[in-house]
């Protein structure tokens, strides 16, 4: 098992509490689907609960750090230099319609460059991260991108508009941060989207660079 710092220790702690809240409100949205309830108004208070968690936990240890979330948007704090990146649900409309594949993602930057990322998938159990100059982990385990280079051979994540004017070998997850942390381990060859958020890619990038990878 690799060493972990007090900061990634905080971020594996937050999203194993704001899991809980997931795991337990996807099951309800399985039920909700099954009936045909629209469990969208369900789904978005799944997020903010979520949300509420993360920066509740994140800011227990770092009082002043600032946030940017999706839900939320910007949250100034005192210390402007180090900014929590969150996605407390990347892949919401997988989770809207009962399918498993979605992601917490937690970043830190710091002094306009990310130090820190965390890609959590409640579902699967399965937890990506990488901190600068420390390398990449999944579930403890070191990983490595993938070393493929016949375009044939490999495999690409992208989103709806890369899906349907390329001629590459795709899939379409609609999961972005999980489509990341696949390159990182290797599952994924590589991955292209078009205009996507800061949120959405802030800790995955990380987790690739520090597994060899190019972004």
């Amino acid at each position: 098992m690799n060493s972990i710092s007090p900061i990634l220790n905080i971020m594996i702690k937050a999203c194993e509490k704001a899991s809980k809240v997931i795991i337990r409100d996807f099951g309800e949205v399985e039920n909700l689907q099954v009936k045909k309830k629209g469990p969208k108004d369900f789904v978005t208070k799944t997020d903010k609960r979520v949300e509420k968690i993360l920066i509740e936990e994140l800011e227990k240890n770092k009082k002043n750090y600032s946030f940017i979330s999706e839900e939320t948007g910007i949250i100034d704090n005192p210390d402007k230099d180090n900014i929590w990146i969150i996605d407390p649900i990347d892949g919401t409309t997988n989770f809207l319609h009962g399918i498993p594949h979605f992601a917490i993602s937690i970043a830190l930057k710091s002094k306009n460059e990310i130090i820190s990322g965390l890609i959590f998938d409640p579902i699967k159990n399965e937890m990506f991260y990488a901190e600068k100059n420390s390398g990449s982990f999944f579930n403890n385990r070191r990983v490595r991108v993938s070393k493929k280079y016949e375009l044939q051979d490999c495999l690409f994540a992208t989103n709806h508009e890369g899906a349907i004017s390329s001629k590459l070998n795709l899939r379409y997850t609609g999961c972005a941060a999980l489509d990341l942390a696949y390159v990182a381990c290797g599952r994924f060859d590589g991955y292209f989207h078009n205009k996507i958020n800061i949120w959405d890619i802030a800790a995955g990038v990380l987790i690739i660079q520090e597994a060899g990878g190019e972004s």
